[in-house]
């Protein structure tokens, strides 16, 4: 959790005492393996304690003593998710919020205020295509996106895949064949936005394709991508049951088209497990696909139930005729056409198209 999050969460929550502790520093182990706590704390925030061979143990003991006392957050990397499923001491005793890079009504520093079944409510600020060209460029990752240099950029994405590969997956994971992971690493991003076969992979990479969906849930358990599929239903007739990839650093993206696609589903999957993991709502994250080929981006749900659909496109203005097609098969309550273009906000035959960065803000 970088230190501007970190920082909103305390004030937002009204915290007077809270108490930093990092497994990395020497005097705040000492003080973890001896339970020294300040007296007055009423938040301990245990950073990296997943570093620790015994560290469900010792927070679910900490909980069950402490917990009239203080609060506790504990936050890490995506080891920390892995460790966490490896055993249910902690079952019952912790809410699992899954941490985002940067989004723009984030940046704009306004709440969320969704409302399921609702239409999406905007955020007014005089920033908000400023903010949106920034992410664009930048990507939501802390880092790069604040320092704004593109040599820091750079850098960054070297260093996140190099530590991911190398070390992250390395340490954890039993992959034998590292180069070969560093080469679909590689690939992905070209793939972006398109439908995703593992089949087609075999040859480039010389493994099987029980190997690469391996690889492929590996990488994903380290977020390094995420997959959406295809929504189904009687209504439509879906052929193909392939994912769409995105990556969650929508900034490594060459292709300007594909790069503001997986902005926006960035953006609607920051969205989803807001809802899952603050609210409890059984929302997801589709796209809709049917076997004449007719397609669109992206479908939310919640319960199973169409919320509203996504169209991208860079500048078209023309309304999609597949959101209308699909719009009147699943009776779907709201839908979008997201332009990159600024300054768009209209609706024809009940099919709202705007901006990219008005669209936005209306998300988390």
């Amino acid at each position: 959790m970088g230190k501007t999050t970190l920082a909103q969460f305390i004030g937002k929550n009204n915290y007077q005492r809270p108490v930093y502790l990092n497994w990395d520093f020497r005097e705040d182990r000492k003080k973890i393996l001896d339970e020294k706590f300040e007296s007055e704390a009423d938040l301990i925030i245990f950073d990296e304690i997943h570093k620790y061979k015994n560290w469900r143990n010792y927070l679910k003991g900490e909980f069950d003593k402490n917990k009239d006392r203080f609060d506790i957050l504990v936050t890490g990397s995506a080891r920390l998710d892995l460790y966490r499923r490896g055993g249910d001491s902690l079952l019952g005793r912790y809410h699992y919020l899954r941490l985002h890079p940067f989004s723009e009504r984030e940046i704009m520093n306004i709440d969320p205020n969704i409302e399921i079944f609702k239409e999406l409510k905007f955020a007014v600020h005089k920033y908000a295509h400023e903010i949106f060209d920034q992410l664009f460029q930048f990507g939501g990752f802390p880092e790069p996106f604040i320092k704004k240099d593109l040599k820091t950029l750079r850098r960054f994405h070297n260093e996140r895949l190099d530590r991911i590969v190398r070390e992250d997956i390395r340490d954890i994971e039993n992959v034998r064949d590292l180069s070969s992971l560093q080469v679909l690493v590689e690939i992905l991003p070209g793939r972006v936005g398109s439908l995703f076969s593992a089949n087609s992979l075999k040859e480039d990479l010389g493994v099987t394709h029980k190997t690469i969906s391996l690889w492929l849930d590996v990488l994903e358990r380290f977020y390094y991508h995420f997959r959406i599929y295809p929504f189904t239903s009687t209504t439509i007739r879906s052929l193909r049951k392939e994912p769409k990839v995105y990556l969650w650093d929508w900034s490594q993206i060459d292709n300007e088209a594909a790069r503001f696609e997986n902005m926006v589903a960035s953006h609607l999957l920051k969205t989803i497990h807001f809802l899952y993991d603050t609210e409890g709502y059984k929302a997801e994250l589709h796209f809709l696909r049917d076997r004449e080929g007719r397609e669109v981006d992206f479908l939310v749900s919640v319960n199973k139930k169409p919320w509203m659909a996504v169209e991208v496109k860079l500048s078209n203005k023309e309304i999609s005729k597949n959101l209308k097609y699909f719009s009147e098969r699943l009776k779907i309550p709201f839908i979008y056409q997201v332009v990159k273009e600024k300054g768009v906000d209209f609706t024809v035959n009940g099919i709202r198209a705007i901006s990219a960065d008005k669209f936005l803000s209306g998300l988390v």
